[in-house]
């Protein structure tokens, strides 16, 4: 069983309020998945009184075996369901830390290939059920397709949004941005229009509408992040942000355009692709 988890990007993202209950935070955004991919193959292990192996190589992942969700995944279906041994070949390719989601996806095909692999059955409303509990953006990459989201960024509302076509550059530079300090220095407020309007407009509008939260003070801690977003748009993106809480920036090209070669540090991970 071979698959390719994607990343995502978020297409804006406003922190609503802190929750008094427990601390977290509400926010509104919009998930849209790229073509960027890791490469995940599962398979049965015979002959090994291990109940799985994990193989891990490119991008490197400072994560311990256990710890890596796509193993998270595997031990919380063979507690409930009581899965047979696997071995698994996790390639990375999608950076960490940088706000693309890449190893809860990982974690949800890990999911949906465990179920195809084994025919357990599950429903996509059940292994949605599964990935909620292994993290908040898990659940978006079981439908894996554009998705307004609340709460915690767990709950989900289909959008009408295709931006097929469109070309996307997206830069990730050598910078590490802490989540939880990012978190810590929004100011939680109500959008004055919220992202299931301001995506109703053309894209080339976007740029004086939409917004993420957490820009101002990534941008005032690493201003390297704030360059590759005017580097952007110097070069004729049709929209750009940073996606998440960083620190990768990406941007939106129209269709018929040609991206030229922009001289980016030696150390950022850069992606090109067309989406779909």
């Amino acid at each position: 069983m071979l698959v390719f988890p994607n990343a995502k990007i978020n297409l804006g993202l406003h922190i609503v309020e802190k929750r008094p209950s427990d601390g977290y935070h509400n926010l509104e955004t919009i998930f849209y998945p790229i073509p960027l991919t890791d490469a995940l193959e599962i398979t049965p292990l015979r002959h090994c009184d291990k109940k799985y192996v994990l193989h891990q190589s490119g991008a490197k992942v400072e994560t311990e075996a256990e710890n890596n969700l796509v193993v998270k995944a595997y031990k919380l279906l063979d507690e409930e369901l009581g899965l047979p041994p696997v071995e698994i070949h996790l390639f990375k390719r999608i950076p960490s830390g940088a706000g693309l989601g890449g190893g809860s996806s990982d974690a949800a095909f890990m999911l949906k290939g465990l179920n195809d692999l084994f025919g357990l059955g599950l429903s996509t409303e059940m292994l949605e059920s599964y990935a909620v509990r292994l993290g908040a953006d898990c659940p978006f990459f079981i439908r894996n397709q554009a998705t307004f989201a609340e709460g915690i960024g767990e709950i989900f509302s289909s959008i009408g949004l295709s931006l097929r076509g469109y070309q996307i550059l997206l830069v990730k530079p050598d910078v590490f941005v802490s989540t939880k300090e990012a978190f810590s220095l929004v100011k939680p407020h109500k959008p004055e229009v919220s992202l299931q309007e301001v995506i109703q407009t053309p894209v080339e509008s976007w740029r004086q509408c939409m917004t993420n939260d957490f820009e101002a003070s990534v941008f005032a801690q690493f201003p390297a992040v704030s360059d590759i977003k005017s580097l952007l748009y110097k070069h004729g993106a049709l929209y750009a942000s940073m996606s998440g809480s960083g620190s990768a920036v990406f941007g939106l090209f129209a269709p018929e355009s040609v991206i030229p070669e922009i001289g980016f540090d030696k150390h950022a991970f850069v992606y090109k692709g067309v989406l779909e």
